[in-house]
């Protein structure tokens, strides 16, 4: 078996997890590979100064021959890793060492009890859908990576003022969004950004996406749910040359004169999730719903 293992950050606290879980794949005969980045970060303590595994540092290096890639992090470093796995169908088990971790769903300190189940794969694979932006003017390969997980943002840049967002469903005209931006997200993200600005929880089993506007002028703007079998179009309009665009975590900007159209991706991600811990568990535990929060 061969995996792969990303990280951004590395804090002293998880040098035990780290190496029992090197111990571990190194008494198992697995083959390890380590992103160049995180193995050097690694390579930064004292206890993994002789670390001597193979590196990947770019997504075509992710063969199909992976089994499993791990995550250490919350989900923001699975956000970022998704764009090594892309297409390739690499399911990711998360390690949660951050703090909320909607996706990192294995907690650092029983995930160690949990690895004979992961190899042994007595767990659920979970597809995750994403989202696939095109934009009218630029290249997809010069903007970056053009698909996200959570969700993709439009907002205004370089002005206090509100943007125009003009939205298409289908070629058909929906309405123009007077706002300090809009929020598309998949189901995934629905406990993200546009949770924050009142978009509704979805379940990741639906096939659907959402359009919550940031901080609408117009009080009748609201979240909208539409089938991700449908195309988004929009049409940015701006007191200012270009607009702000991020696609999970990575952010760039474009000129009002670029128009998005944004569809379901052509591949899932695959999430790894013990069978026990279902969504609606999440919930519970991540949003302490059922909890008495009075003391």
């Amino acid at each position: 078996m061969k995996i792969a293992v990303y990280g951004q950050k590395f804090v002293k606290k998880n040098i035990p997890y780290m190496k029992q879980f090197i111990g571990y794949i190194s008494n198992h005969s697995i083959k390890i590979y380590i992103e160049k980045s995180f193995f050097n970060v690694l390579s930064s303590f004292e206890e993994f100064k002789n670390l001597n595994f193979p590196i990947f540092s770019h997504y075509k290096e992710l063969t199909k021959d992976f089994s499993l890639m791990f995550t250490f992090g919350g989900d923001g470093t699975i956000l970022s890793a998704i764009t090594l796995i892309r297409d390739s169908g690499i399911p990711i088990v998360g390690v949660n060492t951050g703090n909320l971790g909607f996706l990192a769903t294995f907690n650092k300190d029983v995930f160690l009890k949990k690895i004979d189940q992961i190899f042994n794969q007595k767990f659920h694979l979970i597809p995750r859908s994403l989202l696939w932006l095109e934009t009218s003017i630029i290249k997809n390969h010069d903007l970056f990576f053009n698909f996200a997980l959570n969700e993709i943002v439009i907002f205004r840049k370089e002005t206090v003022s509100m943007i125009t967002i003009d939205a298409y469903i289908d070629n058909e005209f929906l309405t123009s969004y007077w706002a300090d931006g809009l929020i598309i997200s998949t189901p995934t993200g629905s406990t993200g950004y546009s949770l924050s600005c009142g978009g509704p929880i979805i379940t990741p089993d639906n096939k659907n996406f959402v359009l919550t506007p940031i901080s609408p002028h117009n009080l009748f703007s609201r979240p909208l749910i539409i089938s991700d079998h449908q195309k988004v179009h929009l049409k940015i309009h701006s007191r200012v040359q270009s607009y702000s665009l991020s696609l999970d975590t990575r952010l760039t900007s474009l000129s009002q004169e670029n128009e998005l159209s944004i569809r379901k991706a052509p591949f899932y991600i695959y999430l790894i999730q013990e069978k026990k811990q279902t969504y609606y568990k999440t919930l519970r535990e991540k949003l302490l719903w059922g909890m008495d929060q009075r003391n």
